[in-house]
C-alpha cells in the first residue's frame, strides 16, 4: 500500500531544528527528573508493601494519607487507581518499615482505615472477610443450624458469595440484595449473612510485598537486559551494514529511551518491570525502523553513485516515508487502544508504549541519519590524515 508517493522533504537539510528539539525534550526530562527527586521507581525496585483499597464512596486523599502516618506507616505514594468511572480506589504505596510484611501491613492498613471508616456494629466485615471466618460465622448461625445444612454445602456457598463479591461485585458489596441472585446459593445463607455480617465502607482489593533486596536484583537484572539488548544491536547491524551504522542506530535508540523515561518523570510516572519490557520492546521497534531505512541507503548507494550522502539519505527516507508512516500509525492505534481502555493495570506499560512509539518513529527519521552523516564526515575528514601520516 502506497500512502505518499515521490516526497521530496529535505529531512537531512533541516537536521538542526530536529537535533534541537530532541535536546529540549532531553533538558525537560532531566529539569522533570530533578523537580521531582529522581526517577519514581515502582515497588519492583525500591520494595515495600503496596496496598489496593476501594471505598464505597470518593474518599479523602489528605484524610487517609494523615491517618497513616499517625500510625507510623511511612507512606511513599498514594494515588487514586482508576478502573473505571466511580471506582472510588486508592493504591497506597508504603516504604518497608519495621516488621510489615504482607499479614500484618494488611492488618495495620485494615485498622487505621477502620478509624475513618468505622462499622455500623461489631458483626463481621463481610467486604474484609476471608473464607474461614465467613464459614464460621454463617454455619454457626441459628438460621442455618435450622435449616440442617451441612458444613461441606456452607463452605462452597460461602466461596459462591465471595467470588460474586470479588467478581461482580468488583470487591466491594455496598447492599446484601445485591448478593440474592448469586447462582447456587440457599436463601437461608443470605439470610444469614444479613444476620451474622456488615458491609463495611471500604475493602482490601489486593497487596503486593517485595523486599529490598529483591527490588535491588531486579534492578540490575534490568539494567544488564537493557545493555545486552544495546550491545546486540550494536554488533548486528555492524555485522550487516558498517559498524558506523551501528553507531548511529544505538544513539538513536539510547535517544528514544531518554525521552521516554522524561516523559515518565514530567506526568510522575513510576517505573514498574512492565515498563521495562515496554522499553525493551520499543528499542527492537525503533531499531526496525532504522534499519529499514539503512538498509535503502546500502541499495541507494550501489544504484547512485553520484548522490552525496545528504542526498541518499533524503532519498531513503522520502521512499521508505510511506511504510514508515502506515506502520507506525497502525502500531500507535493499536497501543492507544491499550492506553485508553487497558485499565491502571496497564497503564505504565502502555504510556511507554503510546511514547516509545513516536519518538522512536522521530528518532529513525530525524535523529539516526543525521548522526551517520555527522559520522562519515568525521571518517572521511580522518582518511586523508591518515593518508599523509602513513606517507611521512
Amino acid at each position: 500500500m502506497q500512502l505518499l508517493s515521490e516526497t521530496k522533504i529535505d529531512f537531512i537539510g533541516h537536521r538542526k531544528a530536529f537535533i534541537g528539539l530532541s535536546l529540549v525534550l532531553m533538558l525537560a526530562g532531566v529539569v522533570g527528573t530533578a523537580l521531582n527527586g529522581g526517577l519514581k521507581f515502582g515497588i519492583d525496585f525500591k520494595g515495600g508493601t503496596l496496598v489496593y483499597v476501594k471505598f464505597k464512596d470518593a474518599p479523602n486523599v489528605d484524610a487517609v494519607r494523615a491517618a497513616l502516618s499517625s500510625k507510623g506507616l511511612s507512606v511513599a505514594t498514594l494515588q487514586p487507581f482508576t478502573e473505571g468511572p466511580d471506582s472510588h480506589e486508592l493504591k497506597i504505596d508504603l516504604d518497608l518499615a519495621g516488621d510489615i510484611v504482607e499479614t500484618s501491613g494488611k492488618a495495620q492498613v485494615i485498622e487505621t482505615l477502620r478509624d475513618l471508616y468505622p462499622l455500623d456494629s461489631e458483626k463481621l466485615d463481610f467486604n474484609n472477610t476471608g473464607i474461614d471466618s465467613l464459614v464460621q460465622a454463617l454455619y454457626g448461625s441459628a438460621k442455618v443450624q435450622s435449616a440442617g445444612l451441612a458444613r461441606e454445602d456452607v463452605t462452597q456457598q460461602a466461596e459462591a458469595l465471595l467470588e460474586a463479591r470479588d467478581e461482580e461485585q468488583s470487591g466491594l458489596v455496598n447492599n446484601f440484595s445485591d448478593l440474592a441472585s448469586v447462582s447456587g446459593v440457599n436463601p437461608d445463607i443470605v439470610t444469614a449473612l444479613q444476620e451474622e455480617t456488615t458491609l463495611g465502607g471500604f475493602a482490601i482489593r489486593g497487596i503486593e510485598v517485595v523486599g529490598p533486596r529483591i527490588g535491588k536484583q531486579l534492578q540490575w537484572v534490568a539494567i544488564r537486559a537493557t545493555l545486552f539488548a544495546l550491545v546486540g544491536m550494536l554488533i548486528y547491524i555492524a555485522f550487516r551494514f558498517q559498524w558506523i551504522y551501528g553507531v548511529a542506530a544505538v544513539v538513536a535508540v539510547f535517544h528514544d529511551v531518554f525521552i521516554t523515561l522524561g516523559f515518565f518523570s514530567i506526568f510522575g510516572r513510576e517505573i514498574e518491570l512492565t515498563v521495562i519490557v515496554a522499553l525493551l520492546t520499543l528499542m527492537g521497534y525503533s531499531m526496525n525502523d532504522t534499519i529499514v531505512i539503512f538498509d535503502r541507503v546500502r541499495e541507494n548507494t550501489k544504484l547512485t553513485r553520484r548522490l552525496s550522502l545528504p542526498e541518499l539519505l533524503n532519498l531513503s527516507i522520502n521512499q521508505t516515508l510511506s511504510r514508515t508512516i502506515l506502520t507506525s500509525g497502525l502500531t500507535l492505534v493499536a497501543v492507544l487502544c491499550l492506553f485508553i481502555f487497558g485499565g491502571e493495570v496497564l497503564r505504565g506499560l502502555s504510556f511507554a508504549l503510546v511514547v516509545g512509539v513516536l519518538v522512536g518513529t522521530y528518532s529513525s527519521i530525524f535523529i539516526a541519519s543525521p548522526i551517520l552523516l555527522w559520522g562519515q564526515g568525521l571518517l572521511a575528514a580522518k582518511a586523508p590524515n591518515e593518508k599523509r601520516a602513513r606517507r611521512n
